[in-house]
C-alpha cells in the first residue's frame, strides 16, 4: 500500500512535467512578414479561330495560325518571367468579340492584347480605341466599357511602342473601333503584325516567322514587365 501511495504521485508528476515539456517544444506556426504578391494578369487573344481564317498571308498562310502561334510564344516567354497569363483560345476555334470580351473581363487582367496580323504595312501596329473617356460606373454598358478605362489603354500602348521602338521595330499607332475591345474593361490594345522591311521597304520577315516573331514577343515582354512596375507603384492593378 505505501508503494502505491508513492509511485502514483511520481507519476502524476512525471506525467505534468512531460506535458509541460511538449508544450514548450510545440512548433510554431511561422509568422510571414512577405506581404502577398500583388494581382497581376496579362490576357491574350488570338484573333479569328475555327471558321472565321482571319485574312491571307503569304505562303497561303491564314492569319488565325500567325495570331495563335505568337500567342503560344510571348505566353511562354511572359510565364518564364512570373507573369500570369490568360488566354482566349489554345486551339483552333471560333469565337465571337463578345466571348473574348466576356473571358477578359472575368479574369481581370491588368493588361488585355488582342493579337492579329497582315500582309500591309511594315513592323507593328498599335490600335486603342476610338472611344472618349468617361467616369468609371458599378456596371459599364456593353460595347462602351472599354471608355472608363481608356486612359489607361493608351498608357500600355505607349509602354509598347517605347519597348519595340527601342527593339529596332518601326511602329505604327492609331485609334480606331473595336468590336471586341470596345466591351472590355481591362487596359486594352490590338496589336498587328506586319512584314518586316528594310529600307528600300522589301519584306524581309513575314509576321509568321519563327524568328521574328521571338524578337517581337522579346521587346514586349520586357514592356509588360515595366508595366506591371508602374501599376504597383500606383496600386493601379490591385483587384
Amino acid at each position: 500500500m505505501a508503494a502505491s501511495g508513492w509511485t502514483k504521485p511520481v507519476c502524476i508528476a512525471t506525467l505534468a512535467l512531460a506535458a509541460l515539456h511538449g508544450f514548450a517544444q510545440a512548433p510554431v506556426p511561422p509568422t510571414s512578414s512577405t506581404p502577398s504578391q500583388p494581382h497581376f494578369v496579362v490576357l491574350l487573344d488570338a484573333a479569328h479561330g475555327g471558321e472565321d481564317h482571319g485574312g491571307t498571308l503569304s505562303n497561303n498562310q491564314s492569319e488565325k495560325a500567325v495570331t495563335l502561334a505568337f500567342s503560344v510564344r510571348l505566353r511562354s516567354l511572359l510565364s518564364a518571367r512570373g507573369i500570369q497569363v490568360v488566354t482566349t483560345r489554345e486551339a483552333d476555334k471560333t469565337l465571337a468579340a463578345s466571348d473574348r470580351a466576356e473571358l477578359a473581363n472575368r479574369a481581370t487582367p491588368q493588361a488585355c492584347i488582342s493579337l492579329h496580323a497582315a500582309e500591309t504595312g511594315s513592323g507593328v501596329h498599335l490600335f486603342t480605341s476610338s472611344l472618349s473617356p468617361s467616369a468609371a460606373a458599378r456596371f459599364s454598358a456593353w460595347k462602351t466599357a472599354q471608355s472608363a478605362v481608356i486612359t489607361r489603354s493608351l498608357a500600355l500602348a505607349g509602354v509598347l511602342n517605347s519597348a519595340l521602338t527601342q527593339a529596332g521595330f518601326n511602329v505604327t499607332l492609331g485609334r480606331t473601333a473595336l468590336p471586341g475591345i470596345d466591351s472590355m474593361t481591362c487596359p486594352a490594345v490590338a496589336l498587328e503584325l506586319a512584314p518586316q522591311r528594310d529600307a528600300s521597304h522589301k519584306i524581309t520577315a513575314e509576321p509568321g516567322d519563327a524568328g521574328y516573331q521571338a524578337s517581337i514577343a522579346q521587346a514586349l515582354a520586357t514592356a509588360l514587365l515595366e508595366w506591371k512596375s508602374s501599376q504597383a507603384e500606383t496600386g493601379a492593378h490591385l483587384p
